[in-house]
């Protein structure tokens, strides 16, 4: 089957969700599917992150903790300040902030559950250096809660999925035939490569954007952004798969794209005088 009539039985499939569920993510105005209800999703994400905060072994850094909270609490004041003053609704309005600090050298990793909840390794600290770079990483972890990545990402992962299906009885099993072939000969899962994994680049291009637009907000240094992603490629050297087969742009592209966006970002949000 040809990319394209793939592409539009897929299409015609998730037609039906699309046209009726289509919204926009806050402040980049790009089109969203997002019928899966936000509040199923911060509820289920308030009940991993309890379960999370009982296994996961937290650090007793109360300093770090301490500043990884005011950097969240001044982006908490600084997003809310700016939809109000630009006479949007919040996004962050119904969520419950909460911060952690685990205890886990190894995992450069911190992420933020729909709804304000909020993790952050110490091994990160490695990389983010200082105030500035920590902060841009708590940015881009916030973009994707206040995006609503995960409402977008569990829609579009119900809408292709069923898409795909009612395309697939249409074609008499047609796309599974091809997904199977390609993926025997290639290793490599079609629709993962070809649909979820640039959907998912583009939602990270989005988070480094908005992630970017928070620090500026509360006054963080932009270009720290840029520098902390030079320090994780060199930790990830050698390591990093190509861009087409990651759900992440590489470390490479974000630092050039992160760079060309700070100029128009800073005359665009500049930072607050209630932060």
């Amino acid at each position: 089957m040809k990319r394209r009539e793939f592409v539009k039985y897929i299409g015609c499939g998730c037609c039906s969700f699309s046209l009726a569920s289509c919204s926009s993510a806050p402040i980049t105005n790009r089109k969203q599917i997002t019928f899966y209800p936000e509040s199923v999703i911060n509820s289920k994400a308030a009940q991993a992150y309890e379960k999370f905060k009982k296994k996961a072994k937290i650090s007793k850094d109360t300093e770090t903790l301490k500043l990884i909270k005011s950097i969240g609490s001044k982006m908490e004041v600084a997003i809310s300040s700016y939809f109000k003053m630009k006479n949007i609704k919040d996004p962050t309005e119904n969520f419950k902030w909460e911060y952690t600090l685990v205890d886990d050298d190894k995992m450069l990793n911190a992420w933020c559950m729909p709804g304000g909840k909020i993790a952050v390794y110490s091994g990160i600290l490695k990389v983010t250096k200082n105030e500035d770079g920590l902060a841009n990483v708590m940015g881009h972890e916030i973009a994707h809660a206040v995006a609503k990545h995960s409402v977008e990402r569990m829609s579009a992962s119900l809408a292709i999925n069923l898409g795909t299906t009612v395309a697939d009885i249409f074609l008499g099993g047609a796309i599974s035939r091809t997904r199977n072939t390609i993926g025997k000969t290639t290793g490599v899962d079609v629709l993962q490569v070809g649909v979820f994994n640039p959907f998912t680049r583009s939602q990270e291009t989005e988070a480094d954007y908005l992630g970017l637009a928070f620090c500026s907000l509360t006054g963080y240094n932009l270009y720290e952004g840029a520098e902390l992603w030079k320090r994780m490629r060199e930790q990830n050297k050698g390591k990093e798969p190509p861009q087409f087969l990651s759900t992440h742009p590489s470390s490479t592209n974000r630092i050039a794209q992160i760079r060309s966006w700070i100029p128009s970002i800073r005359k665009k949000f500049p930072k607050l005088k209630t932060v």
